[in-house]
């Protein structure tokens, strides 16, 4: 039997998806490998700049046996602009040397293996099975977390705590296209710290409306 919180959450989804009805990764990629690298550089770092800074870096290194052999230094220079450019480049560095060694210059299609990668936690390797693989994967990001508190979704403030809750309540088929949906309404509306509840399309589903001061 679907729970009252299951029908909000699809009512919201619903409504959500036809406001942003283009919802999807806003990282340029062509292969796997370059949306795992593309979303190892996104963290702390906007997506619009990541894509300002992959085309010469893939055309540089193209693959995972290119970016295993790589100058260090190079690879800096490269990503300098997406932040914290040194520990980012070791990262990838060593993930594209473990991909080469062990699973042939493949990246990997389960969650685990993902994870063992060397700079891939939880979101970047759901961003790769959802978007790169269509498998499901929920991604918990700043906008996912802030939202699906506020809707009431979850009460968590662990990532890991608030991806089981959202994969409890929305049926598989559904997460990847959630995630989406939630970051594009956390960058247009549903921002932090303040929301523009005026503006938001469901507001009248959402327990925190009224309560956070909105514009």
């Amino acid at each position: 039997m679907t729970s009252r919180k299951q029908q909000q959450a699809e009512t919201v989804l619903a409504i959500l998806d036809q406001h942003y009805p283009d919802a999807g990764c806003a990282l340029h990629y062509q292969t796997p490998w370059e949306l795992l690298v593309a979303t190892i550089l996104s963290a702390q770092c906007t997506d619009v700049r990541v894509n300002q800074v992959t085309p010469k870096l893939f055309r540089r290194f193209p693959g995972p046996e290119e970016l295993a052999s790589a100058s260090i230094e190079e690879l800096e220079e490269l990503i300098h602009t997406t932040g914290f450019f040194r520990n980012k480049a070791k990262n990838l560095q060593q993930c594209a040397r473990t991909v080469v060694a062990e699973y042939a210059g493949q990246v990997p299609r389960t969650l685990p293996e993902l994870v063992g990668l060397p700079g891939v936690g939880r979101k970047t390797a759901n961003v790769v099975l959802g978007t790169a693989y269509a498998l499901p994967g929920m991604v918990v990001d700043t906008h996912v977390k802030r939202i699906s508190r506020r809707l009431g979704w979850t009460r968590h403030e662990d990532p890991v705590k608030i991806e089981r809750d959202l994969c409890r309540l929305l049926p598989k088929e559904s997460w990847t296209q959630t995630g989406h949906i939630l970051i594009f309404h956390g960058r247009a509306i549903c921002k932090a710290p303040v929301p523009r509840c005026t503006q938001c399309p469901v507001s009248g589903l959402c327990p925190k409306h009224g309560v956070t001061r909105s514009r």
